[in-house]
């Protein structure tokens, strides 16, 4: 009788564990496709790279647009750890109470100069998942091409510790990049990955991202932001966001153009990368 009844319930299993994987992929497919029907939606007009009368008056040089992805009224907790980047570039280049509101973008912008190029400060006051759309309206109304925008945001798959400079790809998994891919349609855009790590096996990945940095998190995030900083300041002075200081130049470059490279926290880290680019 035992053995039937293993038997009755491993059957049962074996027909019920397809049909909840089908239902769960159903929903994650349905919540993408949602998510970007009302990125389409909700940006009236089609993305152009530069639209309106403002626009024609700041493309006189070429403009860049540093974006800290978060949550409005979120700020400290690791999902909006882009915003609090966003928010220490500000301060470095003492400009940090000069944000004002712009509602055509739906978000807050600093305009700037540094080492002679025009940069936009964008922190979008939209949800994560549909933040691309202050993204896109914000390219469109200052004349910012996609390849010009750097997206500042969190990271999973990396400890806190730990920045990368992604040269555009896939989003990975993260929503607030999915949402400018969407908007912007297109891929292009590099990203400032900074680790926050993954959770404990007692935590929810939401309870983790939404959560706030803890006491020691801290002073880690401290020398975090001061990294990275000093990355994307390094960047204004690039002809373009597709390499960085730690990038391998030349060939190699090229043919790694959409790979990530590296910006570890110690050096020795970073003479490891560096040697095994050279490899």
């Amino acid at each position: 009788m035992s053995r039937m009844k293993k038997s009755d319930i491993l059957s049962k299993l074996c027909i019920v564990l397809p049909l909840f994987l089908r239902k769960l992929l159903n929903f994650v497919t349905m919540r993408r496709l949602l998510t970007r029907f009302i990125n389409r939606v909700l940006l009236t007009e089609p993305f152009t790279a530069a639209m309106g009368i403002e626009a024609e008056i700041h493309t006189q040089g070429r403009r860049r647009m540093v974006v800290g992805l978060g949550n409005p009224g979120m700020e400290g907790t690791r999902h909006s750890v882009g915003m609090a980047v966003l928010g220490a570039l500000a301060a470095r280049l003492g400009v940090a109470d000069c944000w004002r509101g712009d509602k055509h973008v739906s978000g807050e912008v600093i305009m700037w100069e540094v080492q002679q190029t025009h940069v936009v400060l964008l922190r979008p006051r939209l949800l994560m998942n549909i933040n691309g759309l202050s993204v896109a309206k914000a390219a469109s109304k200052y004349g910012v091409r996609p390849e010009d925008i750097l997206l500042v945001h969190d990271e999973l798959d990396k400890p806190l510790g730990k920045i990368a400079l992604k040269h555009g790809g896939s989003a990975r998994g993260h929503n607030g990049v999915r949402s400018c891919v969407d908007s912007l349609q297109t891929d292009v855009m590099p990203r400032l990955r900074v680790g926050i790590g993954r959770p404990t096996e007692k935590m929810s990945v939401d309870c983790h991202v939404l959560g706030r940095f803890s006491s020691e998190e801290k002073k880690v995030l401290d020398s975090v932001l001061v990294q990275s900083v000093d990355l994307l300041i390094s960047q204004f002075s690039q002809q373009d966001f597709q390499q960085s200081p730690s990038s391998p130049a030349g060939d190699r470059q090229a043919a790694q153009k959409r790979k990530e490279e590296e910006c570890l926290a110690s050096p020795a880290e970073k003479s490891e990368v560096t040697s095994a680019a050279q490899s």
